[in-house]
């Protein structure tokens, strides 16, 4: 199985794509802008899933679930939120009747129009802010804390495996507040705790910050982001957590009674992460052969490939294999034996290495003699031949040393990808040349930002949380500005 994978600096946007098919993730389906996730893509997104529901049940928010359509009435009362999302719905206008005459059940008629059209929920705040009229009624019912995993429809023109996709899997919570301060906090902590899953989980670095104005959900009075760093020197906006205020709960008239008995609308939050995290991970640390997988997600962590001639020799391999399987299962480590008789171990050398699994043990007659195991590292690529009784101890240690290698490697790319310029000028070279995120002063009006984008193609990607205050000049119109934001180009 030769990989043939493009390489990063020849292509990277091909590499990209070649990988996520070749390495049996995802691929394009039947429908336009749609995609078959793939067994191995999908058992990596259910990792990604597991830990982040305990994550969101342990900060106090339980799951539930609601309709995938959306009167279109709906949509249209909060008056930004249709704004920013009107362009790309999928509307529902009719429905079919069964006594077509040509035995294909198809037939529209007049009949058939739906009486309001339905919109195939792009993202769920308004069919959820209408029902959380009918459960809130006094402070003693809040806060309220739902979660949703569920499908959303974005219609995408241009789309990309796992990046952009018509159809894409997410989750989105959806929070109501007594009080400001309290979605506030709630915001800031959704967004801690996206960064800490996408670092310690996903092996990503990211900076926290806050969107501009332009760059805001519709609908949302505050933005909070993480942004992640490809290999490649885009930007990655790897979550999003809005503050909403009152805007959905004065569109969907949600009022509470307070302790005093006053009637008060209240405050609101929505926050998501989609299958778009995939793609932060695939970009952040594969190489040219292949994925690379942080073993907190990869769902085969340690593989096992048997080098023998015919059967007896097999069986005497597998008499040392199947305990070492059983021992590492024990410690919660997931192994898989690959004893298939169809392929070579090279074969399957090639196809592990592509599949970025951290940890390949290759066991032959020779290693059974001198009573040892090869261990190949999949984020280093290097191999050495251990005693096969301490194996084990040496897979528990090197796990966790895995996923902190990956990280830093990511970690000191995004440190030297972040740039200070002060002039337009400069600006300009940096993108061009290296990319990365570009630290510059800006006036903090839209058209200036709008006038870099349009130029340079160069969106800002936040402000970032702990910025410093320091006295500069915008680098385009020389307005005075306190602190610097970050520019990028971006996926």
């Amino acid at each position: 199985m030769g990989k043939n994978l493009t390489s990063r600096a020849e292509d990277y946007s091909k590499w990209y794509n070649e990988l996520v098919v070749k390495a049996d993730l995802a691929e394009n389906s039947g429908v336009r802008g749609c995609m078959v996730i793939k067994p191995y893509g999908f058992a990596i997104w259910e990792k990604m899933q597991a830990a982040l529901d305990k994550m969101f049940k342990e900060t106090g928010h339980e799951n539930a679930y609601f309709p995938l359509f959306i009167p279109k009435s709906y949509l249209s009362k909060e008056a930004s939120h249709v704004e920013g999302f009107a362009k790309e719905c999928a509307v529902v206008t009719h429905y079919r009747l069964k006594n077509a005459e040509d035995g294909s059940g198809i037939v529209v008629d007049e009949d058939a129009k739906l009486e309001e059209e339905l919109i195939v929920r792009p993202t769920s705040e308004t069919i959820i802010w209408d029902t959380y009229r009918k459960w809130i009624q006094s402070y003693r019912d809040l806060p309220l804390k739902l979660n949703q995993w569920a499908n959303v429809v974005r219609w995408e023109m241009r789309t990309r495996l796992f990046l952009r996709t018509a159809e894409f899997l997410w989750q989105e919570g959806h929070t109501a507040h007594a009080t400001e301060q309290e979605a506030i906090d709630e915001a800031e902590l959704i967004l801690k705790v996206y960064a800490d899953f996408v670092e310690q989980f996903m092996g990503v670095p990211v900076i926290k910050g806050l969107k501009t104005e332009s760059e805001r959900f519709a609908g949302a009075v505050e933005t909070y982001c993480i942004e992640a760093l490809m290999q490649d020197g885009k930007a990655l906006q790897a979550g999003t957590s809005h503050f909403l205020g009152q805007n959905f709960a004065k569109a969907f008239d949600v009022k509470f009674a307070t302790k005093e008995g006053k009637q008060e609308h209240v405050w609101a939050t929505s926050w998501g992460v989609s299958t778009r995290l995939m793609g932060a991970l695939i970009m952040t640390h594969s190489d040219d052969n292949g994925l690379v997988l942080p073993p907190n997600l990869a769902p085969i962590q340690v593989v096992i490939v048997p080098i023998y001639k015919g059967e007896e020799q097999l069986e005497a391999l597998r008499s040392k294999i199947n305990p070492l399987v059983a021992e590492l299962r024990s410690k919660n480590i997931s192994v898989k034996f690959d004893d298939r008789d169809t392929h070579k171990p090279g074969f399957k050398f090639n196809e592990y290495e592509l599949k970025g699994v951290p940890v390949r043990l290759a066991l032959g007659n020779r290693d059974l003699e001198n009573g040892t195991i090869e261990i190949a590292r999949r984020d280093t690529l290097e191999k050495s031949s251990v005693p096969i009784d301490s194996v084990v101890a040496r897979i528990e240690a090197l796990l966790p040393e895995i996923q902190e290698n990956i990280y830093n490697k990511a970690k000191n790319h995004q440190q030297e990808h972040i740039t200070k310029v002060d002039s337009y000028d400069e600006f300009k070279k940096v993108l061009e040349e290296r990319g990365g995120f570009l630290a510059a002063f800006w006036d903090g009006t839209k058209e200036t930002e709008e006038k870099i984008k349009q130029e340079t193609k160069a969106t800002i990607r936040c402000i970032p949380i702990d910025v410093e205050q320091e006295n500069g000049k915008c680098m385009v119109t020389g307005k005075p500005a306190n602190h610097r934001v970050l520019f990028a180009k971006a996926y």
